[in-house]
């Protein structure tokens, strides 16, 4: 089978608060993607809005349908390229920290709601989506979602193994000085489950007093950058640094195969020892 060539797409987006903005940079992230080959564009939590738009979030929230996924549906057919991004998404009066996965021919594929939310802005700002495994097909690969926080709980990535996801796409938003979830937690998780992780964050500042925490004495929010693919074998496939970039590297299934017969953790797991964990 021919590999997925996926590409992260790290940055700020556009401007915080500005949903045109980070189209455009979307936009321009897609035609580099998919003259690199790339069949599949993955960008960062809360990509169309920004991260730290505080109490913005009510007011910049759209339905999974609305104009802004449209525009991404719009990007991804004009370039061929499947699209994850992440989006403050508006249902009724509940507003979710989400995801959305488009199709290259624009067609949505999957939803996700994040469903562990962390720190008090999140808290407050959303409510906790309650299903924890999402999946779609692309180009004969088996595709799951979750978004930052979630990839921290080992049951999450061990709930999207068990139901055959073989890439786990993952926007984030991972701030400093957590770096060690980009550097050592992700390839773990992709090594002791059998997948692969694409894990896309943002970089850069954002925000100022009242969003509920930050690493500065302003509440400001720096992120960490360091987006990544990791593989099963525990490699990492390719790296971000701290700044804005647009990484590519393979997912490879026969790679995955291989992996897979070699560290057989998936068979050999004993689940009627687990009960106590639940």
């Amino acid at each position: 089978m021919t590999p997925l060539r996926t590409a992260l797409l790290q940055g700020p987006g556009g401007v915080p608060g500005s949903t045109a903005d980070s189209l455009a940079a979307l936009d321009r992230a897609a035609r580099e993607a998919a003259a690199r080959g790339a069949r599949l564009l993955v960008a960062s939590e809360m990509y169309l809005t920004g991260y730290a738009i505080g109490e913005r979030v009510a007011e910049l929230a759209e339905p999974a349908d609305g104009p802004g996924a449209e525009a991404v549906s719009r990007i991804a057919a004009e370039h061929g390229i499947a699209v994850v991004y992440g989006y403050p998404e508006r249902d009724g009066d509940a507003v979710y920290n989400s995801a959305g996965l488009v199709g290259p021919d624009g067609a949505r594929l999957a939803d996700y709601r994040k469903t562990h939310l962390y720190g008090g802005f999140e808290t407050s700002a959303f409510r906790p989506g309650d299903t924890p495994v999402v999946q779609a097909d692309l180009d004969g690969v088996r595709v799951g979602m979750l978004v930052c926080y979630d990839v921290e709980f080992p049951e999450n990535v061990r709930a999207h193994a068990l139901a055959g996801t073989e890439l786990l796409l993952v926007p984030t938003a991972l701030m400093r000085p957590y770096e060690i979830v980009a550097e050592t937690l992700l390839p773990a998780r992709a090594f002791e489950n059998q997948l692969y992780i694409a894990y896309a964050n943002r970089c850069g500042t954002e925000g100022a007093g009242g969003n509920g925490y930050g690493d500065g004495d302003d509440g400001a929010i720096t992120f960490a950058g360091l987006s990544c693919l990791a593989a099963p074998d525990g490699t990492v496939r390719a790296r971000a640094g701290a700044g804005e970039d647009l990484i590519t590297a393979d997912v490879d299934p026969g790679r995955l195969r291989a992996s897979r017969a070699d560290n057989p953790y998936l068979r050999d797991r004993r689940p009627e020892l687990y009960a106590s964990l639940t």
